[in-house]
């Protein structure tokens, strides 16, 4: 799972490296999410987009994935993803 933030907005996608294709993907832009947030740069973003990436890779049997934080230290809005993506059964 590759993580990408911007001050805007928090993208996951959970891609496989052997073929190179994104088997799936969420981000604050998705119609699921962007209603019910305040901001898409914030803590309860990150925690949405981590339950909605994780529920879209166990519906395509996913269970478990290498997290890659793509350089960002492991605390905020990247760690706030990890333990929502960990809460809905995702393994790292």
């Amino acid at each position: 799972m590759n993580v990408f933030r911007s001050n805007a907005h928090l993208y996951a996608q959970v891609i496989d490296d052997t073929t190179g294709k994104t088997l799936v993907s969420a981000s604050t832009l998705d119609k699921e999410i962007k209603g019910k947030l305040k901001s898409g740069a914030n803590l309860a973003a990150a925690v949405a987009v981590g339950r909605l990436v994780a529920e879209r890779a166990l519906k395509v049997n996913l269970k478990a994935v290498v997290f890659d934080r793509g350089g960002y230290r492991f605390h905020g809005r990247i760690k706030a993803l990890a333990e929502a993506s960990r809460e809905k059964g995702l393994k790292f």
